[in-house]
């Protein structure tokens, strides 16, 4: 089990006076104290109060704004299942409305006889109406039985086929430009998906470099997680987030392969994400690199909250899912746990720790908020590594964040930038994108900025 400790600066203090501040006042006291320096001074010439406006009327319309109620909700809910597949339905209803889950840990024979003489019911009806039941115990559920590795392997390998072959009519609304994969075209690729072409791993999911017959060089996401039932609804529920995306900041799909299993097929990014030139090659990205990936990433973000169809809550933002064009500009990628956030909603409610740490903000440990804000403090936390060439969490599990703040109040920014990129750098560029990410980062979900905000602020066209 893991515990976090979550430390903010202490004259970030949060309480319920600290919640009428403007911008202007959060910010006034540790950027005004510094004088005229050196040429580290950078804080001179900008500071977050060019945000004071447009932020001011984000608060108080935060404020103003009710939380969704109960009716809101299930009108929602509605409008998505109208609009998705029963299995994408089902995602989003679970993590917005998040129904409790009964306990699998005994077994009721009462519970059993029951269970199948009603197999036709809906799970969400089925859950409402144990909720309303007294006498039904939360231990109603028969136990899951466990399996060996070998047993597993075998059960899903019956399994997969079958669920995949299903599947033909359900990906029949998707783009027709996408190319539905042979499980023998992807093994040919990948050489029968050889770990020496094993390019990314993680809980979710492994992903293999591949060739294709025509000579184009492919990343294949295979889906690893859960029962073949649970990776049929990931797979959709993905699907279905990145066919309402279009944008050159976002990673292409090319097409995907459900025969033998779940698969996800990519235009390979030649440099390969922003991780690996960042912490794993041996010549490091110069400071021009480094803000075009930062503008880059943020008009992708932009346009995913606020230029999709729907708004889109990305929830895993890392310079691990933002790939590298041949030209570096920044492609988004992985939406495994992206969520749609219906205009109605003000955020999701989330039961369940999903995202990687170092880049969640306080108010998803604290009360499982997601929402548009979610993913503009893990792009303040990327800002911060394309400075300091640091990662989120460090070897220790320190916190970037928690060490980079102290230095940015204080005005410290020789020891905040990169030693590889010593004095070539744009002082001006290197300004604003630390004071971006000073108030990407705060505490306060309100008095983070929208990456309609941001993304004007880093290339100096502030509106007066």
């Amino acid at each position: 089990m893991f515990s976090f400790l979550i430390l903010f600066p202490s004259e970030q203090s949060i309480d319920n006076k600290s919640s009428n501040k403007t911008v202007n006042e959060k910010f006034k006291k540790p950027f005004l104290n510094i004088g005229r320096r050196h040429r580290a001074g950078f804080f001179d010439k900008i500071s977050p109060l060019d945000f004071k406006v447009s932020l001011g009327a984000d608060k108080e319309r935060a404020v103003e704004e009710p939380p969704p109620t109960d009716d809101t909700l299930e009108d929602c809910s509605t409008s998505e299942e109208e609009s998705i597949d029963s299995s994408m339905a089902s995602v989003e209803i679970e993590s917005a409305e998040s129904e409790p889950v009964p306990d699998a840990s005994t077994s009721s024979a009462d519970f059993e006889n029951q269970r199948h003489s009603n197999t036709s019911i809906h799970w969400r009806d089925f859950f409402r109406t144990r909720k309303k039941r007294q006498g039904v115990s939360s231990q109603g559920l028969p136990i899951k039985p466990k399996l060996t590795r070998r047993k597993k392997k075998r059960i899903k390998g019956d399994v997969v086929p079958q669920i995949s072959s299903s599947l033909d009519a359900e990906l029949s609304c998707f783009k027709s430009s996408w190319k539905n994969f042979s499980l023998s075209e992807l093994r040919e690729a990948t050489d029968n998906f050889s770990r020496e072409n094993l390019i990314g791993e993680g809980g979710y999911a492994e992903v293999y470099k591949g060739r294709l017959k025509d000579g184009k060089f492919v990343a294949i996401k295979r889906l690893t997680r859960g029962s073949p039932e649970e990776m049929t609804v990931d797979f959709l529920s993905e699907l279905g987030i990145i066919v309402h995306v279009d944008h050159p900041n976002i990673a292409q799909l090319i097409g995907y392969g459900v025969d033998g299993g779940m698969h996800l097929v990519l235009q390979l990014s030649p440099h390969g994400s922003l991780a690996s030139l960042l912490y794993g090659s041996k010549e490091k990205l110069n400071w021009c690199i480094r803000f075009k990936i930062a503008l880059g990433a943020a008009e992708g973000l932009c346009y995913l909250h606020e230029g999709c169809q729907r708004r889109i809550i990305h929830k895993d933002i890392k310079p691990a899912n933002i790939l590298l064009s041949e030209d570096f500009d920044a492609q988004i990628s992985d939406f495994g746990l992206s969520k749609w956030l219906p205009n109605q909603w003000t955020h999701h409610i989330v039961s369940k720790v999903e995202g990687t740490f170092g880049y969640l903000p306080p108010e998803f440990f604290l009360h499982g908020i997601v929402n548009e804000k979610t993913d503009v403090f893990a792009f303040g936390v990327v800002l911060l590594e394309l400075v300091t060439g640091r990662q989120a969490l460090d070897g220790s599990q320190k916190s970037l964040v928690m060490w980079a703040n102290p230095l940015i109040r204080e005005n410290k920014i020789e020891q905040l930038v990169d030693p590889s990129l010593g004095d070539d750098y744009d002082s001006d560029q290197l300004n604003r994108v630390l004071v971006l990410a000073s108030i990407c980062i705060c505490p306060s979900e309100a008095d983070r900025p929208r990456m309609s905000q941001a993304c004007p602020f880093i290339t100096h066209k502030i509106s007066s």
